[in-house]
């Protein structure tokens, strides 16, 4: 990725900071000149080493840049010391990256979805509120999605029939934040979010899981026996699209149509794209790469469907590629064989 534009010192809090999209967005911004405030409570839900390796990577990347960067370890949850956070360091700008991720944890572990993804949120968009921001950025998800089978998902598709907890409260994040942004002219724009990979990604996701599996000779779990689809969509371009919109703030819409309202629209400055690559590459095919990009055949341990898990997920990105002006474009091939060269490098392996 290039590194071009200036933001000229503009504070942009960054939530979830230490994760996989939340660490990559901090070092472009850093690179791109911004003062960059990043909040992350590193719970040990996956490899806190790898949280703390990415923080290593961001601090690193302000040796060759004029950004500023300073980093909190906190909860969203703890409503007093956010608040002194947002007093301390007046950010115009929040991206909202911190979440309780995961579908199949969420039947395991409900209420840390409840805490971090609802009480989490709800403390963030309040203070989103109280102190004026220029731009709330939120993470939402292909998951709210849940029970539709017709594809691609567009945002003009009803999403009033959740599977899974996970895309429950990603939903009711969307609800929160129009309300917000009805009430408050908080401008708002929430991203769904279509499976993203790449080097420091997720152990928990299926590219870090099947790569680790088939170095260490072990069976990967294929699920609903390999008739799965997914719209893989590679880091760098979800940082790109990130890029253009941070300064670009929904604005209101006179001419909504209050008889005949489109899921996709409202009066009030809040938006929301589907973020993916509108691509959908089925599970076998991913696999199938990523043996190549290895150089080693995997064993594959077929699987039935796991509850709350989606059979496809198919992006429809033309409102977000019409407005920032910007078509992801890394191919499978390509973004599977710069995690792998990652992996083994990162592992030593």
């Amino acid at each position: 990725m290039d590194h071009k534009k200036n933001y000229n010192e503009q504070i942009i809090l960054i939530t979830g900071a230490a994760g996989f999209i939340g660490a990559a967005l901090s070092q472009y911004l850093l690179k791109n000149g911004a003062y960059v405030i990043g909040l992350d409570n590193l719970n040990d839900y996956y490899d806190i080493n790898l949280k703390k390796e990415r923080i290593n990577q961001i601090e690193n990347s302000i040796l060759n840049s004029n950004g500023k960067w300073k980093f909190y370890k906190d909860s969203l949850e703890n409503f007093y010391s956010l608040e002194k956070l947002f007093d301390e360091n007046k950010p115009s700008i929040v991206v909202n990256l911190a979440a309780q991720a995961g579908v199949r944890y969420s039947i395991e572990n409900p209420q840390a979805y409840i805490q971090s993804n609802l009480v989490g949120f709800s403390n963030l968009i309040e203070l989103c509120r109280n102190y004026g921001i220029e731009h709330f950025i939120y993470a939402s998800s292909s998951s709210v999605y849940g029970g539709n089978v017709k594809m691609p998902f567009s945002e003009k598709m009803s999403v009033d029939h959740p599977v899974s907890l996970y895309g429950a409260t990603k939903r009711a994040n969307e609800l929160i934040a129009h309300s917000y942004s009805s009430l408050y002219s908080l401008p708002s724009t929430g991203l769904r979010f279509f499976t993203v990979y790449g080097p420091w990604g997720r152990p928990d996701m299926a590219l870090f899981l099947f790569t680790k599996a088939i170095i260490d000779g072990k069976p990967i779990k294929v699920f609903n026996n390999g008739e799965m689809i997914r719209d893989f969509t590679y880091i760098d371009d979800i940082i790109i699209s990130l890029d253009k919109l941070i300064n670009k703030p929904p604005i209101q819409n006179k001419s909504f149509d209050y008889l005949n309202p489109n899921p996709d629209e409202s009066w009030a400055p809040h938006a929301i794209y589907n973020i993916g690559n509108s691509c959908p590459i089925p599970l076998l095919k991913y696999v199938e790469e990523l043996e190549k990009a290895l150089g080693i055949n995997a064993f594959k341990e077929y699987l039935p469907m796991q509850s709350g898990d989606v059979k496809a997920t198919f992006s429809d990105t033309s409102k977000l590629e019409k407005f920032i002006n910007y078509k992801p474009k890394t191919s499978i091939k390509s973004g599977i064989s710069k995690f792998v060269r990652w992996y083994r490098n990162y592992y030593k392996v």
